[in-house]
């Protein structure tokens, strides 16, 4: 592949990469995940909630819900104060996690398998950089794949657009997230925001923590995996006045290209739905709370089989972010996995593509079958080209022999 010979951006405004040696420096205290000392505050806190526990209480005692919301979010309110005693720690809360991602796994996904751990090396930290088709699971399935492989987790990028929720933010701040600030304004206030979300990441992998990203600003609706050289950048300032160019942010970091598959998209349906209204509109603006219900929506959805791949770090070979991006996106394409639900998107739009190499579940492909018919008729073009685009371009359409998947049960 050709590459510009132009080193990494930078710019003339002088801001310290890191201050400190620790993530926890006060310098991150607007960005990171809350620490173990701030842990039962912040849970108590939510233990009062009216919003959380009705949102728990509807979710968990739907019944009883029903019949009397006063009753449930009085009986939720009960047991959240008895487990509280052991939600206590970062590591306590990551355990619940692993929990509720067991019964998330046994409720919602046909199967969950993963492939490429095996070459990754046990003794990290990684920097993940991810496609991005869904808010809080893909950061999620790729944590409960390494907790089970290695017993550790990652710390989650996200952007402040998920933070107008307080209550979506403390939950996400519980979970090892940390904030990318996309909102600033003004040309400096951007640079010093990017550089401190630069600077609190190499301040992580610093501290031994491994990092999830994903490989462009919000989700990849139409179902186009593709790393925006522009985040590589941003990912690499802290690094600048150590290197000359991309080989030595590779040499100091372990990027790790990660590729997840659904066989079903619980939030499909509206994808397709604002794709076809900006279209229509280039001005549209979705709701406020559009990220918390797809968030919501996701979890409680049908997923079919979910597949999650590991590439292999990248070699520090490559002397541009747009050459970096390339080898991702290939990494990516390659991990993807084509299920009958693709294939099918693919052959509804009228293209000829071979059968996936995973077997059909009548109960998926019937599921598809009725989204695709509740569909808008406006809008299915947009649904069936998210699942057709997978199949397009993943590695299967290379011809290239699949990577072995191990599944994980939940425990």
């Amino acid at each position: 592949m050709s590459e510009p010979s132009s080193s990494i951006d930078s710019d003339s405004t002088q801001v310290p990469l890191v201050e400190g040696a620790s993530s926890t420096s006060a310098r991150f205290d607007d960005i990171r995940p809350y620490t173990d000392a701030e842990v039962p505050a912040v849970v108590a806190s939510l233990i009062h909630n009216p919003q959380f526990r009705a949102a728990l209480a509807e979710s968990r005692l739907p019944g009883v819900w029903r019949f009397s919301p006063r009753i449930a979010k009085a009986l939720v309110a009960l047991s959240l104060e008895f487990k509280a005693r052991h939600w206590q720690s970062v590591d306590e809360l990551q355990q619940l996690v692993g929990s509720l991602m067991d019964q998330l796994i046994a409720s919602t996904v046909s199967a969950f398998t993963v492939s490429g751990f095996e070459a990754l090396p046990d003794d990290g930290p990684f920097l993940f950089v991810a496609n991005h088709r869904d808010i809080a699971l893909d950061p999620s399935f790729l944590n409960y794949a390494l907790h089970r492989e290695f017993g550790s987790t990652t710390r989650i990028a996200i952007g402040d657009n998920l933070l107008g929720n307080p209550l979506a933010a403390d939950l996400m701040r519980l979970n090892k997230s940390f904030v990318v600030q996309r909102s600033a304004s003004g040309a400096k206030a951007v640079f010093k925001a990017l550089n401190t979300t630069s600077a609190y990441i190499r301040a992580s992998l610093a501290d031994g923590e491994s990092v999830w990203i994903a490989q462009r600003e919000g989700r990849a609706k139409d179902g186009l995996d593709k790393t925006e050289p522009a985040v590589l950048k941003m990912l690499a300032l802290a690094w600048r006045k150590d290197i000359e160019d991309f080989r030595g942010f590779l040499e100091n970091v372990r990027l790790v290209p990660v590729a997840i598959s659904y066989e079903l998209d619980p939030c499909d349906a509206d994808k397709a739905s604002e794709l076809a209204q900006r279209a229509r509109d280039p001005e549209f603006v979705k709701s406020e709370n559009a990220d918390v219900d797809s968030i919501v929506r996701s979890l409680r959805g049908d997923k079919g089989r979910v597949h999650l791949h590991v590439g292999k770090p990248l070699e520090p070979i490559y002397l541009q972010a747009e050459a970096v991006a390339e080898a991702i996106d290939a990494s990516i394409r390659e991990g993807l996995a084509v299920f009958p639900t693709h294939v099918e998107a693919a052959r509804r739009l009228g293209e000829d593509v071979p059968d996936s190499e995973w077997p059909e579940l009548p109960e998926v492909m019937r599921a598809f079958a009725a989204r695709v018919e509740q569909c808008p008729s406006d809008d299915v073009g947009y649904l069936l080209e998210q699942y057709a685009n997978t199949c397009r371009f993943s590695r299967s359409d290379s011809g290239d022999a699949p990577e072995p998947a191990v599944e994980l049960v939940p425990e």
